[in-house]
């Protein structure tokens, strides 16, 4: 909203209460009609905008990291993508934008106080399976190729018609 305005008038314009107030001094003689204008003008139709990501944060009172796994999670929809490029930036960034609505729903609801909640939980269980994990490694009652992610080992994974397939002279 300030961005339409003059450098002057700029200070005028302050959010109290979830609230555009526009502050004229007493002895100001200009009634500042054409920035009560402005404003109004830019406020129609201002609650079907999606909402960025640093408003979302300031909206739902939640840090950055936790949107993008709420994002990644599915838990935080996404309406869109927008691409910008930055004034003095070479490249364009691309963000997600959310529903106003869908905002809403969840600042009413206080789902972030109970995303965190599990969040939490999840932590506490992936660090105590982790635990449990090391230490049957460490008594050596895990096999090695359980400890790879990707599941078993491949040079022990029995192979079928593997020298069948060597006889042909495709492995070289």
């Amino acid at each position: 909203m300030r961005a339409q305005l003059s450098a002057i008038e700029r200070k005028l314009v302050d959010v109290e209460n979830g609230a555009l107030v526009l502050c004229i001094p007493e002895n100001d003689p200009d009634p500042h009609a054409a920035t009560a204008a402005i404003i109004t003008r830019k406020l129609i139709g201002i609650e079907e905008l999606p909402i960025i990501p640093r408003e979302v944060e300031d909206i739902l009172s939640i840090k950055s990291a936790e949107r993008h796994r709420w994002l990644k999670d599915g838990r935080l929809q996404s309406a869109g993508t927008r691409t910008v490029k930055l004034r003095g930036r070479a490249r364009k960034i691309t963000f997600h934008v959310f529903e106003p609505r869908h905002i809403e729903d969840i600042l009413d609801r206080n789902l972030p106080d109970v995303w965190r909640e599990e969040d939490t939980l999840a932590a506490a269980e992936n660090r105590r399976r982790g635990r449990q994990k090391a230490a049957l490694k460490k008594a050596g009652k895990l096999p090695a190729h359980e400890t790879v992610k990707g599941g078993a080992d491949p040079e022990k994974t029995p192979l079928k018609g593997w020298d069948v397939f060597d006889l042909d002279g495709l492995l070289r």
